[in-house]
């Protein structure tokens, strides 16, 4: 048997940890560095930051079969490349890849050069710049920072003043560009794959929760909760979204962007068809946790198989999944007190999966402002939606949550 290494700290990589570790193949699966709520739920956390490459590569050389990268940052820093120097197998993109989702504006040209659809965008350096060319866009207009941000770098405007005001809070955070972007209205979806090269592993659609309150109100978070399948989207929409997975790979090797990982198409389906809002290259988060659920498949032999250039037809559960975040009470805001986090019960830890908590195993509190997810599963999204939120119920403490998440699936899909 093998051991496996999963890096990052959060409830993507709680899920990715307990995929592998459900693999026959896999005797144990290490999280750098991890969170000490994953001891509870079977994971090894190592106390390695996620950009302290020498260690890194030290501890997988001494301990490991494969490394799988979960967090943007480190992807965006190169460290595949460190990796793949270092003659160690990893699963993620090679930093050159991972500028699709570092810089906005690399992706933008990228759909551009492809011929991808996507909202029409003007990219600006400065603030007189920027607001003529806000006033140039119809209302409501995105602003996006141009890189990493945690998703939370996108911001949409309803008035010219929010919009100038975005913007100049934008142009502040250093010398990286700002694009000003076309307002999409539609059903946002989630479309991830596993790939090398142009062959691919597609998962079902899902939907994220991006905005912190229920109705998509207040600021964009890192992500609230999400559902998948989504049932809202059509036969027609889901092949529309696979065609742009494949033209994106095609357009990725034509480019010389050669290589392996996740890529996570942000799509909106407008009454004019798909467009592409952005590309990340690596699991969502909370998409993750209620993909990998799905997922029937060995997952250690299918990251292996894609490795070798050849791809296993997914074997899928059938059921529908929702996931639903617990999060601090200030955030997105500051989250610096500490609050205490409920131990869950040995049943509850089939469906818990921890995130911004620190402490101890049996005494944990909160480190961030996402704490921990909690999945509901069933035949229909709305049992789904219910065994979540009943399942968090006992759990929640003194955390918050948005109390919706699924509700576009139903009311779309005509299901009570």
């Amino acid at each position: 048997m093998v051991n496996v290494l999963v890096i990052g700290a959060g409830a993507r990589e709680a899920a990715l940890g307990r995929a592998y570790l459900a693999s026959p193949q896999v005797a144990q699966v290490y999280v750098a560095p991890g969170n000490p709520g994953m001891a509870l739920i079977g994971l090894t956390p190592v106390a390695i930051d996620v950009m302290a490459f020498d260690a890194l590569i030290a501890f997988a050389k001494a301990h490991v079969s494969l490394t799988f990268v979960g967090p943007e940052q480190p992807l965006a820093a190169g460290l595949v490349d460190a990796f793949e120097a270092a003659g160690l197998p990893v699963f993620g993109p090679t930093q050159a890849l991972a500028r699709l989702e570092s810089s906005k504006q690399f992706a933008k040209a990228f759909m551009a050069r492809h011929h991808l659809p996507t909202a029409k965008a003007t990219v600006v350096a400065d603030l007189a710049a920027g607001q003529a060319a806000i006033a140039k866009h119809a209302l409501p207009v995105v602003i996006k920072a141009d890189g990493l941000a945690a998703g939370k770098g996108v911001v949409v405007c309803e008035t010219e003043a929010a919009a100038v005001a975005a913007l100049t809070h934008a142009l502040a955070g250093g010398d990286k560009p700002v694009l000003i972007e076309d307002y999409l209205a539609g059903q946002e979806a989630s479309v991830l794959a596993m790939f090398n090269g142009r062959t691919r592993v597609l998962f079902p659609l899902a939907q994220d929760h991006k905005r912190r309150f229920a109705g998509d109100a207040g600021p964009n978070t890192g992500g609230m909760g999400a559902i998948s399948p989504a049932p809202q989207f059509t036969a027609a929409q889901h092949e529309q979204a696979t065609a742009l997975v494949d033209a994106t790979l095609a357009g990725m090797v034509e480019d010389g962007l050669s290589g392996c990982g996740v890529i996570y198409l942000g799509l909106m389906f407008t009454a004019a068809g798909p467009k592409l809002l952005e590309y990340n290259v690596r699991f969502g988060d909370p998409e993750t946790q209620v993909l990998l659920p799905q997922v029937q498949n060995d997952f250690y032999a299918l990251t292996q198989d894609l490795l070798a250039g050849s791809d296993q037809p997914l074997k899928l559960d059938g059921r529908t999944y929702c996931g639903v975040v617990a999060v601090h009470p200030a955030y997105p805001g500051d989250v610096s007190a500490a609050l205490p986090v409920v131990t869950p019960s040995a049943a509850a830890l089939d469906y818990w999966l921890p995130a911004g908590v620190s402490g101890t195993a049996n005494a944990l509190e909160t480190a961030g402002g996402r704490v921990f997810t909690v999945i509901g599963a069933g035949q229909t999204l709305a049992a789904a939606q219910l065994q979540a939120y009943a399942r968090l119920a006992p759990l929640l403490g003194q955390l918050a949550m948005r109390q919706d998440i699924g509700d576009k699936g139903r009311h779309v899909s005509g299901t009570a």
